[in-house]
């Protein structure tokens, strides 16, 4: 079949609820994709977020391999090792003491919800609960996700939502303040912005957070879903401001393309949760967990941190660059790998117009380019984005 016959037959047998570039990608070798017809593309979204160690690694690859091999699923009856051993790793490296495996980030923001709302139940014995989320927040697109998300256009097709939810400004403590309540269960904050425009938390506003759940005994979630495993230069963006939550939500590249995420929690909230509480078939099974498992092990052994950390400075640096040659790029916004430009006009023709040169990347907002490539990414690569990028201007 040539590309347009894959897309004409997508089209009518896929539900309409994405506006999909019109290409077929086939394969992936480091950074680079390949469509069907063998064009090769540099990846600058990574799938949003989740390729963090590129397409093809071998031991990553190897390590699903044997997994296949011995075990894809259990159920949540039983134990199995790749979940105690991702389990391990990923609460070692949250400073988390106990974890829920997910099907997705989705679901992981579900289940912080329902972990906050209990253990205000078992506080107060009653269920009159409320959260505190940011406008132009993103956590998912369930029923109970979209009711925290700030911002209205998501929620509105599908009211009534969960209820519960109110909505205070980012990056505004008083905002903050304003809001709690005697029936304020949690306050949940995305480190760093993604969808909403790329714009990190300031340092005094996470930790005031913190502050204030500490006086008022309320439940501080961090979603992380998009800026957690290194895409910062720390294994989660909080521990760049040196501000611990309660709740870590964690997907994306978690699982580096297997679909997993993972809610974490303090033990004082964890203890919360009895057996009945929550529950999933899929979660935490042993396909899923051996690819968490071997990329907490890839994060050490290929030193992923401290390349991000030594990358990303050359990132932002040509990135200002392109803010500093063209009038129309208002600014950069962003951390580590996880930057975004904004322009003063849509973006979507120059992203049309890098795809045709062989670059990919995506929006974060009608205005705003957004960057968030492989963590492997070389000079080189950034070099050739760049090249590509100015073409299309």
């Amino acid at each position: 079949m040539t590309m347009q016959e894959y897309i004409d037959k997508a089209e009518k047998v896929l539900m309409h609820t994405y506006s999909r570039y019109q290409i077929v990608l086939d394969k992936g070798e480091g950074v680079y994709l390949y469509d069907t017809n063998g064009k090769k593309y540099l990846d600058f979204a990574a799938g949003i977020a989740v390729f963090a160690l590129g397409y093809g690694n071998k031991e990553y690859n190897d390590a699903l391999k044997n997994q296949i091999d011995k075990l894809l699923h259990t159920s949540n009856y039983y134990y199995n090792v790749p979940t105690i051993e991702a389990a391990t790793k990923l609460s070692k490296a949250s400073g988390m003491d106990r974890v829920f495996f997910t099907n997705s980030g989705t679901e992981a923001i579900e289940g912080a919800i329902k972990l906050s709302r209990k253990y205000f139940y078992k506080k107060n014995r009653h269920a009159e609960s409320e959260i505190i989320s940011m406008n132009h927040s993103f956590h998912g697109r369930s029923m109970g996700a979209l009711s925290i998300t700030g911002n209205a256009k998501y929620r509105e097709p599908f009211e009534p939502l969960i209820g519960g939810a109110v909505f205070a400004e980012f990056n505004n403590l008083d905002s903050v303040k304003e809001k709690i309540n005697e029936n304020t269960c949690a306050i949940i904050v995305e480190p760093i912005q993604g969808e909403g425009g790329l714009y990190p938390a300031n340092p005094e506003f996470l930790k005031g957070l913190r502050k204030l759940c500490d006086e008022k005994d309320i439940v501080l979630i961090f979603d992380e879903i998009q800026c957690g495993m290194g895409r910062t230069g720390t294994m989660f963006a909080y521990q760049g401001y040196g501000v611990k939550p309660d709740i870590v939500t964690t997907a994306k590249a978690l699982g580096c393309g297997v679909p997993v995420g993972a809610f974490a929690a303090v033990e004082k909230v964890a203890s919360a949760f009895e057996p009945g509480d929550h529950g999933t078939t899929y979660g935490g099974n042993p396909f899923a967990t051996a690819a968490v498992s071997k990329v907490f092990d890839l994060f050490q052994s290929d030193n992923i941190l401290d390349h991000v950390n030594e990358i990303s400075g050359y990132l932002e640096e040509k990135l200002d660059g392109l803010v500093n040659k063209y009038d129309f790029i208002v600014e950069r916004r962003g951390k580590g790998l996880m930057q975004g430009l904004e322009f003063n006009k849509p973006v979507k023709d120059t992203i049309i117009a890098a795809m045709d040169k062989g670059l990919i990347i995506i929006n974060a907002g009608a205005n705003i380019l957004r960057f968030v490539p492989p963590l492997i990414i070389t000079k080189e690569n950034i070099d050739e984005m760049i090249i590509i990028l100015e073409s299309c201007f």
